[in-house]
């Protein structure tokens, strides 16, 4: 069973990696990573609230005001009144941001293709293996976090 210290040390030093390899890859994209996260999460769940938006990404809601502040000008996000209720705020992803979005996940596809690659046939296998236990675990982990 692997130690909880080393997975979450792993995840993270990949976490890392990963981010670096983005920026390497497509230095020209000027977004901050946490402003690409909740572009994809906008873009998951059109019409969601700042609220439910910062529980989704575990941010402050004054976090992602500040995020959502910087990427409206830049015609990546839109506000609009939610329905049923003309106090809130509902968010979408305008096609720009659309377009960041695909774009920051090709990156990363590209990425990872190109490390992925450089490993044996066994360690992709094993990986390739790994990834529904993975998937299982982040559930898991977001359950645990619901019910906190």
């Amino acid at each position: 069973m692997p130690t909880p210290t080393g997975l979450a040390d792993t995840v993270a030093r990949l976490r890392r990696a990963m981010r670096r390899g983005a920026r390497v890859a497509d230095p020209a994209n000027a977004l901050a990573v946490a402003q690409l996260e909740l572009l994809a999460c906008v873009a998951d769940h059109p019409g969601i609230r700042p609220s439910h938006l910062a529980k989704l990404l575990n941010l402050r809601p004054n976090t992602v005001t500040t995020l959502v502040n910087a990427l409206t000008p830049q015609d990546m996000i839109d506000r609009a009144a939610a329905s049923g209720d003309g106090r809130a705020i509902a968010l979408t992803v305008t096609d720009t941001g659309r377009h960041a979005v695909h774009a920051w996940q090709a990156t990363n596809n590209a990425v990872l293709n190109l490390a992925l690659s450089t490993l044996t046939a066994a360690q992709r296998s094993v990986l390739t293996k790994a990834i529904p236990a993975l998937d299982a675990l982040a559930v898991a982990i977001d359950q645990l976090a619901d019910t906190a």
